[in-house]
């Protein structure tokens, strides 16, 4: 019995032992096998290819965010700002974090928003990382919302551009964009210049996506190119100061107005009404922010009759004796008539510009060859864009001689079927202002003059120069346009406005383009006030005083001398600067 059952437990032992042994090898095989796996895998990504989980690493703790560069300076002639920037601090947000914050409510009120409307701001975006709430933010509110240390919220440095004298220089300057990109004016058309380079750094952020470290600059920040322009900013006060008020005196729809140094082609002052304030963009319409002076053309009308006279000069066919019979007061040209105010008789060329005689005007154009007509007008610019820079500015309209019909060359003379800009107007009086040389037009002070283009004799000039004088008179049509001590030549235009099927009997351009001192200018300047609709409306009643008062204020804020003193005074309603 107990022989057996020893027995049986022997032969159990025989087959139970081996099995149980191969089991545990098995168990051990299978832990080195894992053991193995991992310390391969280990080493592949350790020291083989370690860059993957670095990469995941950094891709978690690491960023390149952008240093904005700090934009250039527009500064006027003397070195004053016109445009600067400052820095200010953006609001932006991860929604999926600020979602679960606690202290939102506050938030949202820093922010000008209601608990309500930033939730419902926050269901719109939820699905990304990265949403600004506002841009450019005041200082010290940027300040307040950093101290909250809100999970999900990040402040952002960026630079807000500043314009310290608001819509007196807005025309010309223009405005940049929020991500400070220039939009408008000079500030579009130097915006490569202006805006440097931005830079690009790379930090480390923590677990709440806040930076605590900076790892490396990878690209240092280049600030944009200062530029000195070539306007005077008290100029300029000046000239927006009058522009006003003349606008606003004669009820007028718009205005503009171009002062310029003949001598070098530098822009002293450029004014236009309405203005607009480029520190709130919240009024900006197409109407008030375009430059109508360098943009917008129109008919020039008799300011155009000192270029005739000129041509006829340059012809050799007329002097500055020359008779020209204007009887009746009209002329004929085929089925067509042109008129005067009255019938002036015989004139010769410097009665015809003090009366500004379309007939004879018409007679000269009709009598010297068109092509060397036309070669003036295109020498001075007309038909051409001046060359300025700034962003859309006009060419105006000039056609070719050879498709003149007899009537076109009459109505070119005083003004009509030519269109140009108030800029290239003051362009072309800056010629006979210069002495027959056509300097380039300038935005940029030049540091001296540059050599210029001859496109008219110096005794043609001077002459015509002399002829203008006599239009600020009391026998003128511009006596408004005189100033105490200095001489003044210059000359009105009274333009009819173009409206479906021709012209307007009640819509007019008055306009004035004139220099001082007459017989060596240093200024030229051109005024336009577009539909006064308060009375009065020629070029020498609504232009002129304009041109008188900020003629003379330029006058002496740049020290020039008077060269007419008088020893009779002028009458208060005609000396500049008097309203």
């Amino acid at each position: 019995m107990s022989y057996s059952n020893y027995s049986t437990r022997d032969k159990a032992n025989k087959v139970i032992v081996p099995e149980l042994s191969g089991r545990r090898r098995f168990v051990l095989a299978c832990f080195m096998l894992v053991m193995i796996g991992l310390i391969v895998r280990a080493v592949e990504l350790q020291v083989i290819n370690n860059s993957f989980l670095q990469g995941k690493g950094e891709a978690v703790h690491l960023r390149d965010i952008k240093m904005p560069a700090y934009r250039g300076k527009l500064i006027d002639r003397e070195g004053n700002a016109l445009a600067i920037s400052a820095q200010v601090s953006s609001v932006w947000v991860n929604p999926q974090e600020l979602a679960f914050a606690d202290n939102k409510a506050e938030f949202a009120q820093m922010l000008g928003f209601s608990e309500g409307a930033l939730n419902r701001k926050l269901a719109r975006v939820k699905s990304k990382r990265f949403v600004y709430l506002r841009r450019q933010m005041d200082p010290q509110v940027a300040s307040f919302v950093d101290d909250l240390k809100i999970p999900g919220v990040y402040l952002q440095k960026e630079y807000k551009r500043y314009y310290p004298d608001g819509e007196a220089v807005a025309h010309l300057i223009g405005f940049t964009n929020i991500d400070d990109q220039g939009q408008e004016g000079l500030e579009l058309a130097f915006n490569r210049e202006l805006k440097g380079e931005d830079g690009l750094e790379r930090v480390v952020l923590d677990g709440k996506r806040r930076m605590i470290n900076h790892v490396e600059s990878i690209r240092s920040s280049v600030a944009g190119k200062d530029i000195q322009l070539s306007i005077d900013r008290r100029l300029q006060y000046i000239a927006h100061r009058e522009l006003k008020a003349a606008v606003a005196q004669h009820n007028a729809k718009a205005g503009s107005l171009v002062l310029m140094d003949p001598k070098t082609g530098d822009v002293l002052a450029v004014a236009n009404q309405p203005a607009f304030n480029p520190n709130d963009r919240s009024s900006l319409t197409a109407f008030n922010v375009r430059n109508r002076a360098f943009v917008d053309a129109f008919e020039p009308g008799s300011t155009m009759k000192p270029f005739t006279v000129a041509a006829g000069l340059e012809s050799g066919k007329y002097d500055s004796s020359s008779v020209i019979e204007t009887s009746p007061g009209f002329y004929k040209i085929g089925s067509s008539r042109v008129s005067d105010h009255r019938n002036y008789g015989r004139v010769d060329l410097a009665r015809l510009l003090l009366k500004s005689s379309n007939v004879g005007a018409s007679k000269i154009a009709l009598d010297i060859p068109r092509e060397g007509f036309w070669g003036l007008l295109n020498g001075l610019g007309f038909g051409q864009a001046p060359g300025s820079y700034f962003p859309g500015e006009a060419g105006g309209k000039l056609v070719s001689y050879e498709r003149w019909r007899p009537i076109e060359v009459a109505t070119l003379s005083f003004g009509y079927g030519l269109s140009t800009s108030v800029l290239q107007l003051a362009q072309a009086y800056s010629v006979l202002a210069n002495d027959g040389i056509k300097q380039p037009i300038s935005l940029v002070k030049k540091e001296s003059a540059e050599l210029g283009e001859r496109v008219m004799r110096v005794d043609v000039a001077q002459q015509v120069r002399g002829m203008l004088k006599d239009v600020v008179s009391t026998a003128g049509t511009a006596p408004r346009a005189r100033i105490k001590g200095y001489s003044i030549a210059g000359k009105t235009g009274t333009v009819k406005k173009v409206v479906a099927g021709g012209y307007s009997d009640d819509k007019y351009l008055g306009v004035f383009a004139g220099m001082a001192p007459a017989d060596d200018p240093r200024l030229v300047m051109v005024v336009m006030i577009d539909e006064p609709r308060s009375g009065d409306y020629y070029g020498g009643l609504v232009a002129a005083p304009v041109f008188a008062r900020v003629m003379s204020g330029a006058l002496r804020l740049m020290n020039i001398p008077p060269d007419n003193v008088q020893t009779t005074p002028l009458p208060a309603s005609l000396e500049g600067g008097i309203r």
